[in-house]
């Protein structure tokens, strides 16, 4: 795995984009080439507009789950999302080459003949998502540990990853108990951890000892691991970087504090405040027709208030009023006790299931984004009499008050609608990587994810 923009990227991820640019630089310097005046015209020409677009596939790609290393889309998925980043790649193609000089001879040419070449590379990604085998080689993963902590590794590995292939497991020396398989359980035959990595020709080896006191962790020989070029990763950095959440129950505040991650700088905060509003204004204006008609359909259906305000847990833990289209009854909690919402639930009336359904009834939050309230992308603002359950339940929960709270987010996206302590503990583990990973280029990743939610209907509640 590599890191880059604070986000982390499988070397097979990053192969896959380097082909697509390959292909599309190619494809363009052949028609280039082929129409144009000559090559030394090439990069002062259409440089700047290649590099635009290849930028902005790379992000739409990325953001489409193309480049997932476990992308296993139903057909409508990935036609669904092929077709998005179709309708993002072509205009963005159209006017980036549109910016040809037009006394450049065969100009019409080469940007329909760029546009092809993005176009080819979205199909490219979408065939080989349904129907191409991957045939890059795998990544040969030993576990340093044979315990309950080192099962749960192999199993998130074995299910996430289908380009992970563990060697083995190696038991540490105060290990008592072997949860996993005796047919995985590698005897070093005498030779040190270090060796014996050599020997399987392993490239990363995951720490996961269930017994940590002094003598368990062969810190040499780990060390001179990393030294021959191997990946050492602990446990709390393989589900940060394999699942995108960190795992409270293989996590301590040392890691927190001494690891990288959870800036709040000057500079994010005010440029995402600045991405925040521009695209608050662009939803708005484009959802005013929507929210018009869903304004109507709400007062036809039953009596009440058009829009339903209540109290949530904020940045620093202060108060704020959330909006948003009534889609319950106005009898929802008429004992006054805060209580979550579930499946088929009783209390959300016709036109509030479909709203929820598509997640229309959030859309009133865009207005608590230009007060400043919110984010466009940050964890769920809960409600105070949960917020004080929660934190009192769940570890590091109040970690996620550090940033704005989102009318999307990594959790919500990655895991459906939660209505229990449990539901809320996965949650935070999520919210935990986006508030320590947070950055521009994870907000856009989320807020194409927010689209294929919305296009499936996944977790509506």
């Amino acid at each position: 795995m590599t890191r880059i923009l604070s986000h982390y990227f499988s070397r097979q991820m990053l192969r896959k984009a380097a082909f697509d640019l390959s292909f599309l630089l190619l494809s363009t310097f052949a028609v280039f080439l082929a129409f144009a005046d000559g090559i030394d015209q090439f990069m002062p020409q259409a440089g700047g507009p290649m590099l635009s677009v290849a930028a902005g596939l790379f992000v739409v790609n990325t953001a489409s789950g193309f480049y997932q290393r476990n992308n296993q889309f139903t057909l409508f998925q990935a036609f669904s999302r092929a077709a998005v980043a179709l309708l993002i790649v072509l205009p963005l193609t159209y006017i980036a080459f549109g910016l040809l000089p037009q006394g450049l001879a065969y100009r019409e040419a080469i940007k329909y003949a760029a546009m092809f070449g993005a176009s080819a590379v979205v199909l490219r990604r979408l065939y080989v998502t349904l129907w191409g085998a991957d045939p890059l080689s795998r990544t040969r993963i030993l576990v340093f540990g044979a315990g309950p902590a080192a099962q749960i590794v192999g199993a998130t590995l074995k299910t996430s990853d289908p380009n992970a292939h563990i060697v083995g497991y190696v038991s540490g020396p105060n290990e008592t108990s072997v949860s996993v398989g005796a047919d995985e359980l590698l005897s070093t035959g005498g030779q040190t951890l270090t060796e014996t990595a050599r020997r399987l020709q392993v490239d990363e080896i995951v720490v996961a000892l269930t017994e940590r006191r002094s003598g368990s962790m062969p810190l040499r020989q780990l060390l001179d691991c990393k030294l021959s070029g191997i990946k050492v990763y602990d446990i709390a950095t393989h589900f940060e970087k394999t699942l995108g959440q960190i795992r409270i129950d293989y996590v301590n505040a040392g890691w927190l504090i001494f690891g990288s991650g959870f800036n709040q700088g000057f500079a994010r905060t005010w440029i995402k405040r600045i991405f925040d509003v521009f695209c608050a204004l662009l939803l708005i204006v484009v959802a005013l027709p929507v929210m018009l008609i869903t304004a109507v359909l709400i007062k036809l259906e039953s009596r009440g208030p058009l829009l339903y305000r209540q109290e949530r847990v904020g940045q620093n833990s202060k108060t704020f009023f959330v909006n948003k289209f009534r889609s319950m009854g106005t009898d929802a909690e008429k004992d006054g006790q805060p209580v979550w919402a579930a499946a088929n639930d009783s209390r959300v009336t016709r036109v509030g299931a479909v709203i929820r359904k598509l997640r229309i009834d959030e859309l009133p939050q865009l207005f608590n984004v230009l007060k400043g309230e919110m984010s466009l992308v940050g964890p769920r603002p809960e409600r105070p009499f949960f917020v004080e359950q929660l934190t009192a339940q769940i570890p590091y929960f109040a970690a996620r008050h550090s940033v704005k709270p989102g009318v999307t987010g990594w959790a919500q996206v990655r895991y459906q609608y939660g209505s229990t302590i449990e539901d809320s503990q996965e949650k935070l583990q999520f919210d935990l990587y986006y508030v320590k990973n947070h950055s521009l280029f994870l907000d856009v990743v989320i807020l194409f994810e927010t689209v294929f939610v919305v296009l499936t209907a996944k977790g509506a509640r």
